[in-house]
């Protein structure tokens, strides 16, 4: 198996080097490239200030949301190019990491089924890193099983109105909005009756409570709705539907913490490449 660059991908691969060289935040380096467990965290700079500015340099450049659409602020850019990206980014791209659920769930999903009007208003400012998402799914009773939540949404008018708790919700104390994921008939089988809006986390009735970790982190939180009014246009997917649209966003994430591999991948690489079996290399290995 050849791993190589072809010639385009080691153009593209010399083109995303030299701009990375030329832009990237230098006086970070030192504490990007250590170790880290959970969110990074930077003594002399604001950890979401910074991941700002090097998305929005990215973004005037191209080389933001690389296989998005060029229409939503990507890049349009295949697989191995995103790959090709993230190797060169190395460490830098930690200052990513606030971006993780909004660019690779929230920005999706909104994606596919969201209206054309939001797609076009809401994605290039998420791709740009303006604008922070957050995912609003977990509950206390309802955890890994996403279908016992409480939630409620009941539409009146054009509107709905929602009332609930979310918990675990990864940045949301920084988010500017988010998915929600709700109930809207009680009376259906758990895994129906659910429904999917987007919503401004500034909306009246939105509370947020950071939970304050092990670590002296708090990187989770409850969010809190009562009485939290938003146009049945921030709907996404059909009334009812919520399950399904759910299903592209746990996909999608299953692929965004997958490939974000920003550091350690030539360790990886080379451990792969090195291991032995009784009968030789595992990477030879056609079985």
């Amino acid at each position: 198996m050849n791993f190589d660059d072809t010639p385009q991908e080691a153009a593209f691969r010399a083109e995303a080097r030299a701009w990375i060289q030329a832009n990237a935040p230098k006086e970070l380096e030192a504490e990007l490239s250590q170790p880290t467990v959970g969110r990074i965290k930077l003594k002399n700079h604001d950890i979401l200030e910074e991941s700002k500015k090097w998305q929005k340099k990215k973004a005037a450049a191209g080389w933001a949301c690389l296989h998005w659409p060029k229409e939503f602020g990507g890049r349009g850019a295949s697989p191995i190019e995103r790959v090709i990206w993230q190797q060169e980014e190395g460490f830098y791209g930690k200052l990513e990491g606030v971006f993780l659920i909004g660019q690779g769930m929230c920005g999706p999903t909104l994606m596919a089924f969201g209206s054309d009007a939001n797609k076009q208003k809401y994605l290039p400012p998420l791709a740009s890193g303006e604008h922070v998402w957050c995912q609003l799914f977990s509950e206390p009773s309802a955890g890994s099983d996403v279908a016992g939540l409480r939630t409620r949404a009941e539409k009146k008018g054009d509107d709905w109105i929602i009332n609930g708790q979310k918990v675990w919700t990864t940045g949301a104390h920084f988010s500017d909005y988010g998915i929600v994921i709700t109930r809207t008939d009680p009376n259906q089988p758990k895994h129906k009756g659910l429904t999917m809006f987007w919503l401004d986390m500034k909306s009246p009735g939105v509370t947020v409570k950071p939970i304050k970790q092990a670590n002296g982190q708090s990187e989770f939180n409850e969010v809190y709705f009562v009485d939290v009014k938003i146009p049945d246009s921030q709907r996404l997917g059909k009334v009812g539907d919520g399950w399904n649209v759910s299903l592209t966003t746990l996909m999608n994430e299953r692929m965004s913490i997958g490939a974000r591999q920003s550091t350690g991948f030539p360790e990886l690489f080379a451990f792969c490449n090195d291991l032995m079996l009784e009968d030789g290399l595992a990477i030879d290995d056609k079985n």
